[in-house]
C-alpha cells in the first residue's frame, strides 16, 4: 500500500511505527461558522482513509479536533453577544448533526482546545524552558522559528520566502517577523484562562500539537488536512512538537486539495461558500459524495453548475439496476472476491477514490449484461459492489428508498399541456367517457408521461 508523503513529496510504501497500528491524526472544524462543503469533503476523506487502513487490516486510532476558541470564535460572539464558549458548544452540536446526515462517522477520538488547556500550557511552558519560546511583555508567547533548524521542511520554502508578502502583527514585540503566537494575551472583555504569563488563551497551532501529544505520545503515523493548512499550520505544528521531543513528529503527511466554484476559490469574501446543510436539503449526501469522490483527493476539485445533479442522475441508474437485479433474483448471500480485490488495488494507490469509481461504471455495465441474459450471478456482484463500495458511503439503503428520496427531492416540472390533457382524460373518467378517456391517455403517452389513478384522482408520472 502506497500513501503520497506532503513531506517527502513522493508516494511512499506504508509502513507504520508500530507494526499493525495506525496513529492518524486530522485537522477538524474552526466553529466560527456552518459547516461548508470544503469541510464535508476533508472530513469525508480522512473518514475513508481510516475505513480502509482498517479493511487492510490495521488497528486504526483515529483523532479529530474542533478549535473551539480563536479569533474568529470570539469575533462571532462579540457579533452576537453569545459567550465565546456557548458559541462555539452549540455551533458543535449543529456541525455534528450536519456531517451525520452527510453519512461520515465520528472519529474515534474528539479533541477539543478548550478541554485540553493544562496540557497546552504545560507544553508551552517546556518550550520555554527549552529555550524555543519566550514570553512577550504583553504576556504573549512566541515560538522562536530560529531556533528550529528544519523551519521549512514541509512547505519547502524559506523563512524569506514565507514572509514575503504576509501581514507582521505585534512586530514589536517579536524577536523576528517569522515568529508566531503560542499563548495569545486576553483583550479586555475576551474568553481567558489564567497561565504563568497572565490572562489569555491558546493560538491557534500550539492547539494540535498538545493535543496529539495527549492522544498519542511523541509521535504519529498520518497527519492529515487541507492543502491549505500545510503553511503556517503544519510548518508550525511540526516546528513545536520536534523542538520539544527531538523527534518525527508525523511519519507521513498528506493533504486534501480544495475546493472551487466555478474556478474560484471557495470564500466568504466572494460569496461563493456552499453550505452543506443547504447542498443536503436538494442532493443526497451520496450524490454529493459521488461528485466528490470522481477526482482524487490529492486534487483540486472544480464544482461546476449541474455537477451534483449529473451524480444523482448517475446512481439513480446504478440503483435502478441493483433493484431490477433484487426484485428478478432476489438479494445474494455470495459475493464477488475478485470485485473486492479491484476495488482494494484501487485504493491502496494512494486511497485513489476516482480509479474505483471509473471501475464502478465497468461492473455495473458488467451486472447490466447479466441481467439481460438472465446470469443469476448479477446478484451476486450487486452484493458484492453494496458490501465494497459501502466504505466509501455508497449503495447501503434499500434501493427503492434512495429513488424515492431522489424523487421527492426532484419532483418533476410537468408541462401546462399535459396537466390539461390529464384533467380532461378526468373528467372523461367522471363522465364515464371511457374511449375519451382512453384516447386522452394515449395522447399523454406520446409525450413522454403516465397516468397512475388514486382513489381520488390521479398522479401524472414522466416516463
Amino acid at each position: 500500500m502506497k500513501i503520497y508523503n506532503s513531506l517527502t513529496r513522493t508516494k511512499e510504501e506504508f509502513k507504520p511505527l508500530e507494526e499493525g497500528k495506525v496513529k492518524m491524526y486530522a485537522c477538524g472544524i474552526t466553529v466560527s461558522g456552518e459547516a461548508h462543503i470544503g469541510h464535508g469533503y476533508q472530513a469525508l476523506i480522512y473518514d475513508i482513509m481510516r475505513k480502509f487502513l482498517n479493511k487492510q487490516g490495521f488497528n486504526v486510532t483515529y483523532a479529530r479536533n474542533y478549535t473551539d476558541v480563536d479569533d474568529k470564535i470570539i469575533a462571532k460572539s462579540n457579533e452576537t453577544g453569545i459567550p465565546a464558549d456557548k458559541y462555539a458548544a452549540d455551533m458543535i452540536k449543529k456541525i455534528d448533526a450536519i456531517m451525520r446526515e452527510f453519512d461520515v462517522d465520528d472519529p474515534d477520538l474528539w479533541l477539543k482546545a478548550t478541554e485540553n488547556i493544562q496540557s497546552i500550557i504545560d507544553f508551552i511552558s517546556k518550550l520555554i524552558e527549552g529555550g524555543h519560546a519566550y514570553a512577550a511583555p504583553s504576556g504573549t508567547v512566541y515560538f522562536d522559528v530560529s531556533s528550529f533548524k528544519l523551519y521549512g521542511c514541509l512547505s519547502n520554502r524559506s523563512v524569506e520566502d514565507m514572509l514575503d508578502g504576509v501581514r507582521v502583527e505585534n512586530d514589536d514585540e517579536k524577536k523576528s517577523p517569522a515568529d508566531f503566537a503560542l499563548w495569545k494575551a486576553a483583550k479586555p472583555g475576551e474568553i481567558y484562562w489564567e497561565s504563568p504569563w497572565g490572562k489569555g488563551r491558546p493560538g491557534w497551532h500550539i492547539e494540535c500539537s498538545a493535543m496529539n501529544r495527549v492522544a498519542f505520545g511523541d509521535q504519529i503515523d498520518i497527519h492529515g488536512g487541507g492543502r491549505d493548512l500545510i503553511f503556517p499550520h503544519h510548518e508550525n505544528e511540526i516546528a513545536q512538537s520536534e523542538s520539544l521531543t527531538g523527534k518525527q513528529f508525523s511519519k507521513y503527511w498528506t493533504h486534501n486539495g480544495l475546493i472551487k466554484v466555478n474556478g474560484q476559490k471557495m470564500s466568504k469574501s466572494l460569496g461563493n461558500s456552499l453550505l452543506l446543510e443547504d447542498l443536503l436539503n436538494d442532493y443526497t449526501a451520496e450524490a454529493i459524495k459521488f461528485a466528490l469522490l470522481q477526482t482524487s483527493y490529492r486534487n483540486d476539485i472544480n464544482i461546476t453548475d449541474g455537477m451534483f445533479a449529473e451524480a444523482e442522475k448517475q446512481l439513480s441508474s446504478f440503483y435502478t439496476i441493483i433493484k431490477n437485479v433484487e426484485d428478478k433474483f432476489g438479494k445474494s448471500d455470495k459475493g464477488n472476491a475478485e470485485i473486492d480485490k479491484r476495488f482494494d488495488n484501487c485504493m491502496a494507490d494512494d486511497f485513489n477514490t476516482a480509479l474505483a469509481l471509473s471501475d464502478l461504471f465497468a461492473l455495473f455495465k458488467s451486472v447490466s449484461k447479466k441481467l439481460a441474459a438472465n446470469d443469476k450471478t448479477a446478484a451476486d456482484d450487486i452484493a458484492q459492489i453494496k458490501k465494497t463500495y459501502s466504505l466509501l458511503g455508497f449503495f447501503k439503503r434499500e434501493a427503492a428508498d434512495y429513488l424515492d428520496e431522489v424523487a421527492a427531492k426532484n419532483p418533476v416540472q410537468i408541462p401546462d399541456e399535459v396537466k390539461s390533457l390529464a384533467e380532461k382524460r378526468w373528467q372523461a373518467k367522471v363522465n364515464k367517457d371511457w374511449a375519451a378517456a382512453d384516447t386522452l391517455r394515449a395522447e399523454i403517452d406520446k409525450l413522454g408521461y403516465l397516468i397512475k389513478d388514486k382513489k381520488d384522482g390521479y398522479d401524472v408520472i414522466k416516463k
